[in-house]
């Protein structure tokens, strides 16, 4: 996989691998917070209204200053809170007459997982070569 890694960065360039994992990370942010504010607003509670909007998207929002940042290690913690997401989005496709909510989930986290991850090492990756030259 290292050389496998290695090998994309050498053909393709750190500058082009940071700016398309950057793009894809936007993307699947964007999406997944969307899916978890549209969550929120299904679920109906009586007590107070706001406790799933806060629930299910104060984690993301929460990494919103690293990734307006461009902060490595940001990125790189975010994509292991997306795999909570991908676990819950398991869980509810296979609740009857949810997997298509469930499935979306899963794929949009697995997305923002590898995102995250492609760009916390390009990005670490091209900071080191720039403050070696």
């Amino acid at each position: 996989m290292r050389q496998w890694l290695e090998a994309l960065e050498a053909r393709r360039g750190l500058d082009d691998l940071t700016a398309r994992s950057r793009r894809w990370v936007i993307g699947s942010y964007a999406l997944l917070l969307a899916l978890m504010l549209y969550r929120g607003v299904l679920v109906d509670t009586e007590a107070n209204p706001w406790m799933p909007l806060v629930a299910f998207a104060l984690p993301l929002v929460l990494f919103l200053p690293s990734i307006i940042g461009r902060r490595p290690r940001g990125h790189a913690w975010l994509s292991f809170v997306s795999l909570l997401y991908f676990t819950q989005g398991v869980m509810i496709a296979t609740l009857p007459g949810q997997g298509l909510r469930g499935l979306a989930e899963s794929l949009v986290s697995l997305a923002l997982f590898t995102g995250c991850m492609g760009y916390a090492r390009f990005r670490s990756r091209q900071m080191k070569a720039f403050s070696d030259s």
